[in-house]
């Protein structure tokens, strides 16, 4: 067991991660450096510290403590040598490598207007593994089936971090190309879709081409902002369906109201438990005000896997708890 992935780690934490049972490979998903501090990795949504010789553990006094070399070598590894050709990435705190693997990073920022406009000092990373999980949206996917029109229903996917969110819709890209919809009375082709991958995770692109499988018929806008790649791609590319990760700021919310007057649906995520949550964001709020979503579906990990909750448009915001509550929860 030798993922990519493990390349851009130095060869002391490397030859200690290979030392992992190599049945923790398939459900590794973060592997989180400290300077200083116990070396953690994140293994099917269950925290571990790594010992010197590779076991896991729940006591930090027993892990393995990276010290400001592990760091610095990580560090040059990951930017390719070049930390200035990385000033953008390290301004926004993570750094995405081939394969859509993201790096968060935590270290001393430097200001300048009261805005952040570097990171130095850089001593925390977090490696977050991305994966292809083909078939993930199979459960969900015929639920989003605008019928009448031969396409999906604009729909939002909620869920605090680290349940899924990226991974679905990276199959749900996949299948809407392909024509796979799961159902038997849709019988429609596949449709173009656009893919808004400002953090390049979705499609894993490197030099532009994706790496993971998004379908036939997908374009991919790489590491470009995702209210402005909206624009570019609707203009550009005539995309059916739109696919965006983590929209969260104004002008995201205004780029996606012009897909919306434009014919393009969307398929979107956000950050958050419940409809509620995305109600009482002041820029996202607005998108709910305007019924602009014609489903939600709100994404929880289980021991079973990934669940999901349903609501149509008409129905938000109804607690699920209400008597009257209409939502579906199935195990994707």
């Amino acid at each position: 067991m030798n993922p990519s992935w493990l390349t851009v780690f130095p060869d002391n934490l490397r030859a200690l991660l290979l030392k992992l049972p190599p049945s923790i490979f398939p459900g590794l998903e973060e592997i989180r450096i400290r300077e200083g501090r116990p070396l953690e990795i994140n293994a099917g949504g269950r925290y571990y510290f790594l010992t010197p010789d590779g076991e896991m553990t729940r006591n930090p006094d027993a892990a393995y403590k990276p010290g400001k070399q592990d760091g610095n070598r990580l560090l040059d590894l990951i930017t390719n040598h070049s930390l200035y050709t990385m000033e953008e990435e390290l301004r926004k705190g993570f750094i995405t490598i081939a394969g859509g693997h993201r790096i968060g990073l935590a270290g001393r920022t430097l200001l300048s207007g009261g805005r952040v406009e570097h990171l130095r000092d850089i001593s925390g990373f977090n490696v977050r593994i991305a994966r292809e999980i083909r078939g993930i949206a199979d459960p969900i996917l015929p639920k989003l089936l605008d019928f009448r029109h031969k396409t999906v229903n604009h729909t939002l996917i909620l869920s605090p971090p680290q349940q899924g969110k990226t991974t679905l819709i990276r199959d749900l890209a996949r299948q809407i190309s392909n024509g796979t919809w799961g159902h038997p009375e849709a019988s429609w082709p596949g449709l173009k879709v656009g893919v808004i991958d400002e953090r390049s995770e979705i499609a894993g692109s490197k030099r532009g081409v994706p790496g993971f499988d998004v379908g036939p018929r997908t374009d991919v806008m790489d590491g470009c902002p995702k209210a402005e790649g909206i624009m570019m791609m609707i203009r550009s590319m005539s995309p059916d369906v739109l696919i965006v990760d983590e929209i969260g700021r104004p002008e995201d919310a205004e780029a996606l109201a012009e897909a919306l007057h434009a014919g393009v649906r969307v398929i979107a995520t956000a950050h958050g438990s419940s409809v509620d949550d995305l109600a009482a964001r002041p820029a996202l709020s607005k998108l709910t005000e305007s019924s602009f979503f014609q489903m939600y579906a709100v994404l929880a990990r289980t021991d079973k896997g990934l669940a999901f909750k349903l609501w149509d448009g008409k129905r938000r915001g109804i607690p699920a708890a209400a008597p009257s509550w209409k939502g579906r929860e199935e195990n994707v």
